[in-house]
C-alpha cells in the first residue's frame, strides 16, 4: 500500500504507543495484542500524533538521523501501510 505523504496518520481508537518500564522496552497496544515494535519502528511511531504528515514525519527522522530521505521514505510508507492494513493505524488524506 502506498500512501500519500499529505497523509495524516494516527492511531486506531484503543491503539496506543507506551513505554513498559517493568520490560525496559516500547510496546504497541491494540485490542487483544500487544506488539513489540523494534528501535527503527519506535522512532517512527513515536513521530505519529495525528497531526503530522507523512512527508513531515520522514523530514524529521531523515534529520535525526542523517538517512538518505528517500530510504526512509520507502521505509515509511512500507510501516505505516503495514499498520494500516492491519487497522492499527489510519491515514487522513
Amino acid at each position: 500500500m502506498v500512501l500519500a505523504a499529505t497523509g495524516v496518520p494516527k492511531f486506531a481508537r484503543g491503539v496506543r504507543l507506551r513505554h513498559d518500564e517493568a520490560r525496559g522496552q516500547w510496546v504497541l497496544l491494540a485490542p487483544e495484542r500487544v506488539l513489540h515494535p523494534d528501535p527503527v519502528a519506535v522512532e517512527i511511531l513515536k513521530r505519529v500524533d495525528g497531526e503530522r504528515d507523512i512527508a513531515a514525519i520522514v523530514d524529521d527522522l531523515a534529520s535525526a538521523f542523517a538517512v538518505d530521505r528517500a530510504r526512509i521514505e520507502t521505509d515509511v510508507d512500507a510501516f505505516l501501510g503495514g499498520l494500516s492494513e492491519k487497522g492499527l493505524v489510519e491515514v487522513a488524506s
